[in-house]
């Protein structure tokens, strides 16, 4: 019989619900009581809502990280395709959850980030390893000359994050994926021309 992992079922369905209604509206009892978990058990696990916050970006960041990595340093595709595919892949998730969760980080980022110094300084620390990973993309396709290497490929890849990020906000608002689909078509098509 495989042993239940409490503390990571906490993790999940709070980053299910964090990401569907957002952290200060996601209650801990919502939590253990959609985990099956007795409210002292939470305890036992984290300190504090705050520490199980940052349980949560830090579970999530490291699932994404590792997909944006595996995504972005696949050489059976070019560079340029890399960062295509990871941001169709992106949009065609967000279409299939109906508009409507959106990036986590993000979401967090736009909650949080003015009211806990400690989330706004590990959600600021997260984007800047996604900068990063784009960074290093950006640099391989000018290397490969498929961009022109006069190009600041870190002020790009910020571009291409904040944009992204822009247009998940504006997708939810709109509940369309038409912003994703537009920041894509503008990117390729003339950005990155």
């Amino acid at each position: 019989m495989e042993k239940k992992d409490t503390r990571s079922d906490i993790i999940k369905i709070g980053t299910e619900l964090i990401s569907r209604q957002g952290y200060n509206a996601t209650g801990i009892e919502m939590v253990l009581k959609e985990a099956g978990v007795p409210k002292g058990s939470f305890y036992h696990y984290f300190k504090s809502k705050e520490e199980f916050g940052l349980a949560v970006m830090d579970v999530f960041a490291d699932y994404y990280s590792r997909r944006m990595t595996a995504l972005l340093q696949d050489t059976e595709l070019s560079p340029l395709s890399r960062i295509r595919t990871l941001l169709e892949g992106s949009l065609q998730r967000f279409s299939n959850n109906q508009c409507s969760k959106g990036c986590l980080i993000g979401n967090l980022g736009q909650e949080m980030a003015d009211q806990n110094e400690r989330f706004r300084a590990r959600l600021d620390e997260i984007f800047d390893d996604w900068r990063a990973l784009f960074g290093d993309c950006l640099r391989e396709a000018q290397a490969a000359k498929e961009l022109d290497s006069r190009l600041d490929a870190d002020a790009m890849a910020s571009f291409i994050l904040s944009g992204w990020e822009g247009a998940i906000l504006r997708a939810k608002v709109m509940k369309s994926p038409q912003p994703l689909q537009d920041f894509i078509e503008v990117l390729f098509n003339v950005t990155l021309r």
